[in-house]
């Protein structure tokens, strides 16, 4: 089970980012609740928030180092069920994205997320939403000690 979560996030996160580039890019926004969540087609071109712009090749090799060493680490180490399952969806978006970047140069970002207009959310997408809920994870497991089969 805990090889398939991965797959089935990469698989998730490159059939809506595919649907995103032929029904979204070149379009107008889709529009699912006024002025609070619309599908909107975004070229990223950095990290989270777009920072680090243009730093393709640097995003390709840190990708892939991380991600070697989370499957080491959950190799390696006796954790928890829930530790484990933080890090592999962590390693699928993290695939998800990196399959962009590699293919497009790119990450293809299509959720558009706007507080009412008191906040307008960085645009994201599946993988994202997959490595934000990891790492949240990932980190109330460490800070409660939760991590590791005693």
């Amino acid at each position: 089970m805990m090889y398939i979560i991965p797959i089935l996030i990469i698989l998730l996160d490159q059939l809506t980012k595919f649907w995103a580039l032929n029904t979204l890019k070149g379009s107008e926004p889709i529009v699912l609740i006024n002025e609070f969540l619309q599908f909107n087609f975004v070229k990223n071109y950095g990290a989270a928030f777009g920072i680090m712009k243009y730093q393709r090749m640097f995003f390709l090799v840190i990708t892939i180092l991380i991600v070697l060493g989370m499957i080491y680490y959950i190799k390696k180490y006796n954790n928890t069920k829930i530790m484990n399952y933080s890090l592999v969806m962590i390693i699928g978006g993290a695939i998800g994205n990196f399959i962009d970047r590699l293919r497009v140069g790119y990450v293809i970002d299509f959720i558009d997320v706007n507080f009412w207009g008191f906040y307008d959310f960085p645009v994201f997408n599946i993988a994202d939403s997959f490595i934000v809920i990891g790492t949240i994870l990932l980190v109330v497991l460490v800070l409660t000690n939760k991590h590791e089969v005693n």
